[in-house]
């Protein structure tokens, strides 16, 4: 597979085979981690992927902006001890029969990096317990139900604040 840059005044995606969007800080955050990104033209282009089944992954910022754009459900606010947290976290697979963890075994115990200030997720209260892909064994920010990574009900979006491309 190829990377291929995509610019946020983008209105249209060139053909892809997924999305990924990284971890960053989006417009500077602000406002509010992904708030002002959620309003990109690339953002609506994105959605229109996701609502046709292709695959979106968001990695920590990008995880925000699902969040703010309607994508994922829930929100992401400052973690608990309001400070930036930057070590290595275990998480256990809850699900793995997404696109995105069909390699892993459920209960596998998988050690990523984290490194976020507002990483602390708060589902909605009708979340379905299903669509938790990944939990904290150890939470560093208070997360709700120790919830690392969700999907939506289809299963081909995907968010989570940890970082796995720096686990290599």
């Amino acid at each position: 597979a190829e990377a291929v840059p995509v610019w946020h005044e983008e209105h249209e995606l060139p053909a892809l085979d997924a999305v990924v969007l990284p971890g960053g800080f989006s417009y500077g955050d602000y406002l509010r981690c992904g708030a002002i990104a959620r309003f990109s033209p690339a953002t609506a282009a994105v959605r229109e992927f996701a609502e046709a089944g292709g695959l979106v992954l968001g990695i920590c910022n990008g995880f925000q902006i699902l969040c703010e754009a309607g994508l994922l459900p829930g929100a992401l606010l400052r973690n608990e001890s309001l400070r930036f947290v930057c070590r290595d976290v275990p998480l256990r697979v809850e699900r793995m029969d997404t696109p995105f963890t069909s390699r892993c075994a459920r209960g596998q115990t998988l050690v990523i990096p984290v490194k976020h200030g507002d990483g602390r997720y708060v589902p909605p209260p009708d979340l379905d317990p299903a669509q938790v892909v990944l939990r904290y064994l150890d939470n560093p920010n208070g997360s709700v139900d120790d919830i690392a990574g969700v999907c939506n009900a289809r299963g081909n979006v995907m968010g989570l604040m940890p970082h796995p491309e720096h686990a290599v």
